[in-house]
């Protein structure tokens, strides 16, 4: 397996760290059989990117053995956001045949966290995400691996994270604080729930922790939401 050095050049933040920490502590208490793990957003720049890696450092850190898988393969920001060097082989190339699986998956410098990467831009994405071959792929993996984070492009966008979705156990919906609609967040949970994977939770990402008066308000919406689902 191939080796990527991954720069987190963000600044660190306590409640950010905290905030993943209680997230990985969630994921580890959602069940056994949930190993494949969509994650999205109703729109672009929600920092659905950013808190997928996060987690899966996290879950790697508490020794899970993790992959996090870009299927973004029209708007990938992985390699320019971690300043990942050289030629970078990722899943367009592989699903469309140019690659086998020896030249798909990179071993990262965090302890038990493997990358693979969205690969070039392709300009059918959505059918190669639902060939076999992904699908396969997908059963191949997770009898490795304790968790797969499938970090897909905007449900509230594009088709591809519902096509992901039915081949997932549950899904993590990220919603930035003050830019998204309740009913905007409502409809791409309907999407969700449509493909028959689990909604595990959502994460209000972007919060001015100053503002609790809006963040109450926030929480009182989607709170209800998914205490719902945890009692189903």
């Amino acid at each position: 397996m191939k080796k990527v050095v991954m720069k987190d050049v963000r600044k660190q933040d306590y409640h950010y760290e905290e905030a993943i920490k209680m997230l990985q502590t969630n994921i580890s208490f959602s069940g056994k059989d949930i190993k494949n793990i969509l994650i999205t957003s109703c729109y672009p720049n929600e920092g659905k990117s950013d808190i997928t890696f996060s987690l899966g450092r996290e879950l790697a850190a508490a020794g899970k053995k993790v992959l996090v898988l870009d299927t973004d393969m029209r708007k990938s920001v992985y390699v320019s956001r971690f300043e990942v060097q050289g030629n970078i082989t990722g899943l367009s190339q592989f699903l469309s045949g140019q690659i086998g699986l020896e030249d798909l998956l990179y071993r990262t410098n965090y302890e038990n966290l493997d990358m693979i990467f969205a690969g070039p831009f392709a300009p059918n994405p959505t059918a190669l995400l639902g060939e076999d071959v992904f699908s396969i792929l997908l059963k191949k993996l997770r009898e490795y691996y304790d968790y797969i984070l499938v970090d897909t492009p905007p449900i509230g966008s594009i088709i591809d994270a519902a096509v992901v979705a039915q081949k997932c156990d549950g899904a993590v919906l990220v919603v930035e604080s003050e830019s998204v609609s309740y009913k905007v967040a409502q409809k791409a949970l309907a999407q969700i729930e449509k493909s028959g994977c689990r909604i595990l939770g959502g994460v209000l990402n972007k919060v001015d922790m100053k503002k609790d008066k809006y963040y109450s308000h926030y929480k009182s919406h989607y709170g209800s939401y998914y205490q719902k689902n945890e009692k189903e």
